[in-house]
């Protein structure tokens, strides 16, 4: 799947930017969804972020989507408003779900809007918003955690933990509906292009997760797009069916590094 079209997007976003606050939704949703409408999507998506976060370089952000009846969802967005790079982390859904669960690190630049889109797969956009206080840290352009070279010797690990995440019904059927959830941390500097090398002064070359492709049972299951709002060594959760029996991930960045991992589960 290429991933061009998105990029060109998420730069666009960045450069077009209004320096006002409260302007900067406006022009994203102009450059993503033109004329379309947008739902009040505030029934259908649970937003979990805090008020103010206590960690600007890693915030984490969730959110419980649950499609309308008879409908499914095919696409969910996060984007926060005022970071640099606002597109922050988008979920194509190779299999549409009726409900999907994710929680992400990012890193939170200032204060900022957020918001969550759902497409449903005939079209329909739905979204909720929030607000997240910082410490005015400047998260994007906040030097590295751990060393740049040290880093780049565990570039791409990744390790895989899944468990039961939601209930379903009763029975045997129930047993199968219900939601796992799957955690995925992934060893990376996240390079946002704006941090300072703090020896030589110059600046360290943009370098980030851009692609996570999770497969169930040996098919295509979600497609995540990163983004510099990615934190450090990102943890990407998300929910899987609790049927499924094999995890496959495969992470890409932006210099064309790919790993993999795998994880049998257990049946219930």
């Amino acid at each position: 799947m290429s991933r061009l079209p998105l990029i060109v997007v998420l730069l666009m976003v960045c450069l077009t930017l209004p320096a006002l606050a409260g302007e900067s939704w406006d022009a994203v949703r102009a450059q993503l969804y033109g004329e379309r409408a947008l739902n009040d999507g505030s029934d259908m998506i649970a937003l979990d972020a805090p008020y103010r976060t206590d960690n600007d370089s890693r915030t984490q952000i969730a959110a419980m989507v649950q499609s309308p009846p008879g409908l499914l969802l095919g696409k969910v967005t996060l984007v926060l408003d005022e970071n640099p790079m606002p597109v922050s982390a988008v979920f194509d859904l190779d299999q549409p779900q009726e409900s999907f669960f994710f929680d992400v690190t990012m890193r939170v630049n200032g204060p900022t809007g957020l918001h969550v889109v759902a497409e449903t797969t005939d079209g329909q956009l739905w979204v909720t918003e929030g607000f997240v206080k910082t410490s005015g840290q400047g998260a994007c352009a906040a030097p590295p955690g751990t060393d740049p070279e040290l880093a780049l010797a565990t570039l791409g690990n990744m390790g895989l933990e899944v468990d039961r995440l939601l209930p379903g019904g009763t029975g045997l059927a129930g047993l199968t509906s219900r939601l796992r959830r799957l955690d995925v941390d992934i060893s990376h500097p996240s390079h946002s292009g704006m941090q300072m090398d703090q020896i030589t002064l110059l600046y360290i070359p943009m370098r980030y997760v851009e692609d996570v492709q999770i497969d169930l049972d040996g098919a295509g299951y979600v497609d995540m797009t990163g983004s510099i709002s990615l934190s450090e060594n990102p943890r990407v959760g998300l929910s899987v069916p609790g049927k499924t029996r094999s995890v496959d991930v495969t992470m890409t960045d932006t210099k064309g590094t790919v790993t993999h991992a795998s994880k049998d589960l257990a049946a219930f």
